[in-house]
C-alpha cells in the first residue's frame, strides 16, 4: 500500500516541555488513522507539524512524498485542513469564506453552493458567519477543508463540543470522503468517533505512541469479551449476571444458566477503546 504521511522519530518541546517524544506511524492512501488521547497528549502539536505550521525539533515527517519542513507550501496545496478552533472571517458571508479560499488556492470559476449543501448549510450562504452557531461554524470548516479537493484531509477534533445531531453530519461526511479515496489523520478524544471511523488508532500518551492497530484488533488484544444476562428466578426475582467469554468453562456456565432460570436479554458486552486506553496508560481519554 502506498503510504502518504510517514513519520520518523517525529519531536517537538516547547521549552523543556517534551510534547511530542520521538514518535514514528504511517497512514496508507485511502485510511483514516484516528490519533487518539486526552487533552495535551501531543495530538495537536503531532498534527500541526504535519501541515507545516511547526518545525520538528527533531525527526522527519513525509506527506505525499514530500519533506513538510522543506516543501510545506508544495504540500499544502495538495491538502486540508481543519482546526478545532474556529478561523472563519466572521463578518464574511459563509459563500464569501468559501470564495475567499478558492481564490487562495488559485481555482477559478469556483462554486461554493455544491459544498454548503454537502455540510447541510443550504439557505445560510449568504448569513454572516457571525451569526452562525458552533455547530454551523465547525461545518463551514470542514467546507473550506475541501475546497480545493485535497488528497488528504486533517481534522483536529473536528466534532469537539458539538451537539449529537451536528457531530453525525461531520461524521457522515468524513465517512463520504473516505469513499472517495480520500486519506484522513483524525485527532481526538472521542472514543466513539475514533472507533466509529477508523481504520486505525494510534494511543498517544505524554507525546509517546503506546499502541497502534485497528480498533478490533486493540480490543481483542486487551479487551474482554463478555455476555450481560438479565434473569428470572422461579420466585420472580430479577437479576443480572455476568459471563466472561473466552474461558474454559464459559460454554458450561452458560449452559447452566440458561437451564437454572429463565432468560429475559442477554447482550454481548465487548471492551470500549476508553477501557483499552485506561488500561494501557493509567488514566482516561478525558484527562
Amino acid at each position: 500500500m502506498e503510504k502518504v504521511i510517514e513519520a520518523n522519530e517525529l519531536t517537538y518541546s516547547y521549552g523543556k516541555n517534551l510534547a511530542v517524544d520521538h514518535i514514528s506511524f504511517y497512514v496508507n492512501k485511502g485510511e483514516i488513522l484516528g490519533f487518539l488521547g486526552p487533552n495535551g497528549a501531543g495530538k495537536t502539536t503531532t498534527f500541526k507539524m504535519l501541515v507545516g505550521l511547526l518545525k520538528p525539533k527533531e525527526g522527519t515527517a513525509k506527506v505525499l512524498g514530500l519533506d513538510i519542513s522543506k516543501e510545506p507550501k508544495k504540500i499544502q496545496r495538495r491538502i486540508g485542513v481543519c482546526f478545532e478552533y474556529t478561523n472563519l472571517y466572521e463578518e464574511l458571508s459563509a459563500k464569501e469564506n468559501l470564495i475567499l479560499f478558492a481564490n487562495l488556492f488559485g481555482i477559478k470559476n469556483f462554486n461554493p453552493y455544491e459544498l454548503i449543501e454537502k455540510v447541510g448549510l443550504k439557505g445560510k450562504e449568504n448569513d454572516l458567519v457571525k451569526t452562525f452557531s458552533k455547530g454551523m461554524k465547525q461545518r463551514l470548516m470542514v467546507a473550506r477543508s475541501l475546497v480545493n479537493d485535497p488528497e488528504i484531509l486533517f481534522l483536529d477534533e473536528p466534532t469537539q463540543g458539538l451537539d449529537p445531531v451536528s457531530s453525525e453530519e461531520i461524521r457522515n461526511i468524513i465517512l463520504e470522503e473516505k469513499n472517495k479515496g480520500k486519506t484522513i489523520f483524525l485527532t481526538t478524544h472521542d472514543m466513539y468517533e475514533a472507533d466509529k471511523l477508523s481504520d486505525r488508532v494510534a494511543f498517544i500518551n505524554y507525546g509517546k505512541i503506546v499502541a497502534l492497530d485497528a480498533p478490533l484488533n486493540l480490543k481483542t488484544k486487551f479487551g474482554k469479551r463478555g455476555l450481560k444476562l438479565k434473569l428470572q428466578k422461579e420466585n420472580g426475582e430479577i437479576y443480572e449476571k455476568n459471563i466472561v467469554l473466552d474461558k474454559d468453562d464459559t460454554l458450561e456456565n452458560i449452559l447452566s444458566t440458561f437451564k437454572q432460570d429463565k432468560v429475559i436479554t442477554v447482550h454481548s458486552e465487548e471492551a470500549t477503546l476508553e477501557d483499552i486506553f485506561i488500561k494501557i496508560t493509567g488514566r482516561g481519554l478525558k484527562e
